[in-house]
């Protein structure tokens, strides 16, 4: 057994066994194990010294990292199923509930409503106790409100059930994208975070199928039942994802000392609840109504919406991956700017296209710059909250932008009985593209910033030893 010293990284030599401890994204792990001698989880000593438990240590394995990211994906994208199926469910619910469309919209405002008290719950529970456990809780819980909702018998039940269901919704994005961003090696932060991201655009285009294929053979209540099946992906966090080592490292004592940490930090707090309105301007004006749009006023079918709808949602997780990944190179601000120009340039299309196909072209264009700057969100909140509330601030933010953006669906349907459907999606669309540009310009970035603290004194004591 010996130690030895390689520049800024240092190697524990055990026969032909390799352990490195230094900056590297793999941090404290197997680089050679072929003498097939087996080491238990716990803590390895050295020379009588404790050396940290690789499940502890400032960096996860590569598979840690992927597992923690997809159980972000996967949470994002089943609890957006759940929210978008109502969007192909307006005329149906409408007749069923023998109730005017308009009542059905405002389910939406309701559920967007309710979704800030979830980011705080959660967002809470998350800075206090981990992020797994709150996250395993709040799959859960959305995942058997949205259960019931197929068993509603009338449309006051109906709205109880979607209004809770914002609860679900609102805690787990904050959540996810904290353990996600915490786990992710910096330098691929910008293309994870996409990939995180694009999850809403998967559960839209999953929505969009289930549309086509279940809504025809079973029904408008097998829609929501479909959407109890998230409540497995428990069962994957609890035995694949590992807790954020960032969050052990800056644990808050207790609670209040987590909402002093964000109290103070009002300002930057203030600047992202502004950001996250405009972005939800943007996503929900451009998302929500578009399939009533292509039904009402363009006279399209129920099949060919969804085939439309799944075209425009590819592109979207495309556009989250790829100005994700741009973003490490251009910085967050610059490559949101440049999608908000692509979505700008693509409304004319997207709005007033004289065909299906130019429609179609149009709303990819469109959906592609959209869900680009959404897919380098949660890089950029996480990047610009304090460690020690970085559960409650991006989740609560991006809720509260929510909550003040929740009336969209509504003001939009009121301006196209004035100004026609086209007007009112493309005016509304234009004016926000334009201030949100002005804010992101306006705003400051970290890109790149580390989440760890400095294992200095780990590591002088293997020099030493």
């Amino acid at each position: 057994m010996k130690a030895t010293c390689f520049g800024p990284k240092f190697s524990i030599s055990l026969g032909s066994s390799v352990y490195r401890w230094g900056t590297s994204d793999s941090g404290f792990g197997p680089r050679q194990l072929s003498c097939g001698v087996h080491f238990r989880r716990g803590y390895l000593s050295f020379k009588g010294k404790s050396l940290p438990d690789p499940a502890q240590s400032s960096s996860l394995s590569r598979s840690d990292q992927w597992h923690a990211v997809t159980a972000s994906f996967l949470g994002w994208t089943l609890d957006a199923f759940d929210f978008f199926v109502l969007v192909f469910l307006m005329d149906t619910l409408a007749a069923h509930f023998h109730v005017d469309k308009s009542k059905i919209v405002e389910t939406l405002f309701f559920t967007l409503v309710m979704r800030p008290v979830g980011a705080l719950i959660f967002g809470l529970l998350a800075d206090r106790y981990g992020r797994r456990k709150p996250l395993m809780a709040n799959v859960v819980f959305f995942s058997v409100i949205e259960l019931l909702c197929g068993f509603a018998p009338n449309y006051t039940v109906f709205l109880i059930l979607r209004t809770i269901y914002g609860i679900g919704m609102g805690g787990e994005w904050g959540v996810g994208a904290s353990l996600a961003m915490e786990n992710a090696p910096a330098k691929w932060r910008g293309v994870l975070s996409g990939i995180v991201q694009s999850g809403y655009c998967v559960g839209y285009l999953l929505a969009a199928v289930a549309a086509r294929f279940i809504l025809p053979a079973w029904g408008w209540r097998a829609m929501f039942w479909a959407g109890g099946a998230p409540a497995l992906l428990a069962f994957y966090i609890r035995f694949r994802v590992r807790e954020s080592v960032a969050w052990q490292q800056h644990r808050a004592a207790t609670t209040g000392e987590i909402v002093r940490a964000a109290s103070e930090h009002w300002k930057i707090f203030s600047y992202l609840v502004v950001l996250m309105t405009l972005m939800m301007f943007l996503a929900h004006g451009t998302q929500d109504l578009y399939p009533d749009f292509l039904k009402s006023a363009r006279g399209f079918s129920g099949a060919v919406v969804s085939y439309v709808a799944i075209l425009y949602n590819i592109a979207s997780v495309v556009g989250a991956i790829v100005f994700g990944q741009l973003s490490e190179r251009l910085g967050r601000r610059y490559s949101i700017l440049g999608a908000l120009t692509l979505s700008l340039v693509a409304i004319p299309a997207w709005a007033f296209g004289g065909s299906l196909a130019i429609l179609i072209i149009g709303a990819c264009l469109l959906q592609a710059g959209v869900q680009g700057a959404w897919g380098i969100i949660p890089a950029h909140l996480n990047e610009l909250s304090p460690d020690a509330a970085r559960g409650l601030i991006p989740g609560l933010a991006y809720q509260l932008g929510i909550l003040f953006a929740a009336r969209t669906n509504s003001i939009e349907y009121r301006l196209s009985g004035r100004f026609g459907y086209s007007w009112a999606l493309a005016g509304f669309e234009i004016a926000n593209i334009l201030v949100l540009a002005t804010v992101v310009a306006l705003g400051s970035e970290r890109k790149g910033k580390s989440f760890l603290r400095e294992e200095v004194g780990t590591r002088e004591k293997i020099a030493s030893a």
